[in-house]
């Protein structure tokens, strides 16, 4: 991706251009796209699939039948987060002209929720360890078996919620930098910061009072990503206030 080099500035900086900025909006509509889709895969249309709640025998016969579709899973997941990764960079470069500061702190809680949830991941992927037939897990009982893949999935499943506070908090500051910048629109900032006091809230309640953690705390980012998606991958930024906006930060540090 090009950018323009700005003089008798911060030394060592270099200032990505307005049409830069306008491809690395697009390469962020790409990205959560792709996330998107391989999120409803991995997050939901699998599980519903093959996690049969409170019946383990259940669960387990459709892991062993649809093996495929279990490891289709966890790539999907291993898709999205390299998006979010990348997501964590292209996010930072959008919104830094906005302020650096925080730009670079939303895209280490990012980089930070994509880890915890790579750890939660490894207790999806567990069942089909557990369910192998390997010879040193005779010992166990096939019901026990059952019982410690469904214990698993259960476990991965709670520990993906109990940590998303980072991904929510990342959001949020999106959702500030955002409504400041002036090249993108207010409306896509306020519902981007909405959707981040949704996981917040989700991961409070998950915490502190399960009962109340309900999944309706997420809806808002059902309304703010796809939005934001569409804007980055029709409208992009506006150039012109992106350049007066990084222009300005430029000669602040003259």
């Amino acid at each position: 991706m090009s950018a323009v080099p700005v003089t008798n500035f911060e030394p060592g900086v270099v200032w990505t251009s307005g049409a830069s900025a306008r491809r690395y909006a697009r390469t962020a509509g790409v990205l959560l796209l792709v996330s998107f889709v391989a999120g409803a895969v991995g997050e939901a249309y699998v599980p519903s699939k093959i996690i049969v709640p409170n019946d383990a025998a259940a669960t387990a016969r459709n892991i062993t039948a649809v093996h495929s579709l279990f490891r289709l899973g966890f790539a999907s997941y291993l898709i999205e987060a390299v998006c979010d990764v990348a997501l964590s960079l292209v996010f930072y470069v959008l919104l830094k002209p906005v302020g650096r500061n925080l730009a670079l702190l939303a895209a280490f809680l990012g980089l930070v929720s994509t880890t915890l949830y790579a750890v939660a991941e490894a207790f999806y992927f567990a069942p089909s360890v557990i369910l192998s037939g390997a010879d040193y897990l005779k010992v166990f009982s096939p019901e026990q078996l059952n019982a410690l893949a469904l214990l698993s999935l259960r476990l991965f499943g709670r520990f993906a919620g109990i940590f998303m506070v980072f991904y929510g908090l990342a959001v949020i500051i999106r959702g500030y930098l955002i409504v400041h910048s002036g090249y993108l629109p207010r409306v896509l900032g306020i519902l981007f910061a909405l959707a981040g006091l949704g996981f917040v809230a989700q991961n409070v309640a998950l915490v502190l009072a399960p009962a109340y953690a309900s999944n309706f705390l997420l809806a808002p980012i059902f309304v703010a990503g796809p939005a934001l998606m569409a804007w980055f991958l029709v409208k992009g930024v506006d150039v012109m206030r992106w350049d007066a906006r990084s222009l300005a930060v430029a000669t602040q540090l003259e």
